[in-house]
């Protein structure tokens, strides 16, 4: 795709000339052809084992940061607080995870993806045996906190892993398929919650997706190949605030990034509203129930996994247009009173959030030149951010006026995503006629 196709940049990663005139540049172009094609492709040695790891640590990620937003209606009566004080344990964890994704980020640039991401693991899933016996709610939310403060090390590592270990071609695929494990985390862990906490309370509930996260962690670090073209860098403050800078006055990059917070955003309130609603009258539906409502997360799983053809089709912008206008469907359609629309509005929003946080994130990965697990990092940061003003100001809003409050703060969101996305479509534009100019000037 051109730049013009997608928003990026005028400027192209051009292969290697190899010039006969010199030996050591051919040498040089064999050998980053050769590192090319030792990366893992679909099909290829060591990618059905990366992808299933990545998968599980996807899947062990999204269930332990959001294990308490489907138990919010039962936390809140336990602890006599209201939808917005409840939500802080679910904003607590995605801003830990927000605030810490940089720093984890620049430790994987020194110590490596797989030993960052092996930590991270080792240690959200040690907090998350200990939450269920918090004794109040300002005890949860502070171990909340160190929950996704530890799980920061994932996200920020997982995707530079991915852009250093997959072909270009593939990376959208494999990054939607991380992604796609995130889904699924974040079904089974607030499906399983649902109804534990029914027969058993949401301290059992919470202890449980524990138990799994255990599990999803030591089958990750069994499976995930050993990182190939790995390079370890600097650790120096110095450095890392110049190559944070360099992605910060990069137009695309700062685009996706506000992208990603805004569909977060959307999703997070819806999700943490949710439960409040169908508890509610006139559904008055009970946790159990409430808690398979997230059964819906299988549509992001085949959104995000996806989401590579869609890019294929209709260029990244035509994606993210899609993906816009079909969460914003969902929104509209979910403020009907009645069962089956909520259901299908929820169907629609979580489609359109997978799919466009798929599409941002790939785009991050493939737009950095360097410091890439930087790069990432500011994206999930963003993201996070987003997740945890949409949990706060969309409960809010539901607590002031009701589930139309929840679904205009969502809307205003996606309004968001649609200006920034035609934004970059003018920008696009613009850089093709300067690049249109100077060749002409060149003839």
């Amino acid at each position: 795709m051109s730049p013009a196709d997608t928003g990026a940049s005028t400027a192209v990663d051009a292969s290697p000339a190899v010039s006969s005139a010199s030996p050591a540049s051919s040498l040089s172009s064999a050998s980053s052809v050769s590192s090319a094609d030792s990366r893992m492709a679909p099909g290829g040695p060591g990618y059905r084992r990366m992808s299933l790891a990545l998968f599980l640590a996807g899947v062990a990620t999204f269930a332990l940061l959001y294990s308490t937003q489907a138990l919010l209606p039962l936390i809140s009566g336990e602890f006599g607080v209201a939808a917005s004080e409840a939500s802080w344990t679910v904003a607590a964890a995605t801003g830990g995870l927000a605030l810490f994704v940089l720093p984890m980020s620049a430790l994987s640039e020194r110590f490596g993806r797989r030993t960052v991401m092996t930590a991270s693991l080792v240690v959200a899933v040690a907090v998350g045996l200990v939450v269920p016996f918090a004794p109040s709610l300002g005890a949860l939310v502070v171990l909340r906190a160190l929950q996704g403060a530890a799980l920061a090390g994932v996200p920020a590592s997982a995707q530079a892993y991915l852009a250093e270990e997959v072909r270009p071609k593939a990376l959208v695929t494999a990054i939607g398929l991380f992604v796609a494990g995130n889904s699924v985390g974040g079904m089974s862990g607030r499906v399983i919650t649902g109804w534990a906490a029914q027969e058993w309370g949401w301290r059992v509930a919470v202890g449980l997706v524990g138990a799994i996260a255990v599990a999803c962690a030591v089958a990750f670090r069994l499976l995930l190949p050993a990182p190939r073209h790995f390079t370890p860098g600097s650790l120096r403050p110095r450095v890392l605030a110049g190559t944070v800078r360099d992605h910060l006055s990069n137009p695309l990059l700062r685009r996706l990034y506000a992208i990603g917070a805004l569909f977060m955003t959307v999703f997070g309130g819806v999700y943490t509203v949710i439960g409040y609603r169908l508890t509610e009258a006139p559904f008055s539906l009970p946790q159990g129930i409430v808690g398979s409502i997230f059964l819906v997360y299988l549509v992001g799983t085949v959104s995000a996994s996806t989401a590579g053809r869609l890019v294929g089709r209709l260029g990244r912008r035509g994606a993210l247009y899609l993906a816009g206008a079909t969460t914003a469907a969902g929104l509209l359609l979910s403020v009907l009173d009645s069962l089956v629309s909520v259901l299908l509005g929820l169907v629609l929003i979580t489609a359109g959030f997978f799919a466009g946080h798929a599409v941002a994130s790939s785009a991050v990965s493939r737009t950095a030149s360097h410091g890439r697990a930087q790069a990432s990092a500011l994206y999930q940061s963003a993201y996070y951010i987003g997740s945890s003003v949409g949990s706060t100001v969309g409960a809010t809003a539901f607590h002031g006026q009701g589930w139309d409050g929840t679904v205009g703060v969502g809307l205003l969101a996606v309004a968001g995503v649609v200006a920034i996305t035609a934004l970059g479509s003018h920008a696009a534009r613009r850089a093709a006629r300067r690049e249109t100019r100077r060749e002409a000037a060149v003839a």
